[in-house]
């Protein structure tokens, strides 16, 4: 118990200083479990791992840069839609990943500017509509629309694009 709530009280500033108490409470393993956890996350809702590349690549400084204002819309979006979890399909690829599954050159996927999502109760067409209001209400960033079939794209290149 004391594990949990320390974790959800626990923000990205104040890791030093929980850092000894969990050491003394619970043991070494439980405090680097914690850090891992901590270090993996991109914003209140989204972790990395729902947007490393399928083929373990580790990405540069920028691309989690981008993850992280990504993330951010992402959490607009999720609030707007009442807090129901967006499903990340594809999010950031590595350049050899996208080649290999045959993803345009220039892809948003490969800056750590797109993810392909899913929103439990609402098709692409009803979810496309709603980011276009967030748009427009400057609440989120201007970038990429595409409705497919079973999910929707989006990303923050700051430009309009739809398909």
């Amino acid at each position: 118990m004391l594990w949990v709530l320390l974790f959800l009280v626990a923000k990205k500033d104040s890791i030093k200083l929980i850092g000894p108490l969990l050491i003394t409470l619970l043991g070494v393993g439980a405090w680097l479990k914690f850090r891992q956890r901590m270090n993996n996350r991109l914003s209140k809702n989204f972790n990395f791992s729902e947007f490393a590349s399928k083929d373990g690549a580790e990405p540069t400084p920028d691309v989690l840069e981008n993850l992280r204002k990504l993330t951010r819309n992402l959490e607009v979006i999720r609030e707007h839609f009442g807090n129901v979890p967006i499903k990340i399909n594809s999010g950031w690829r590595s350049p050899a990943h996208n080649a290999k599954i045959g993803g345009v050159k220039n892809s948003q996927h490969v800056k750590g500017k797109a993810a392909d999502i899913v929103i439990k109760g609402f098709t692409p067409r009803q979810i496309a509509a709603e980011l276009e209001k967030l748009i427009a209400a400057k609440k989120i960033s201007q970038g990429g629309i595409g409705v497919y079939p079973n999910f929707l794209h989006y990303d923050i290149r700051g430009k309009k694009a739809r398909w």
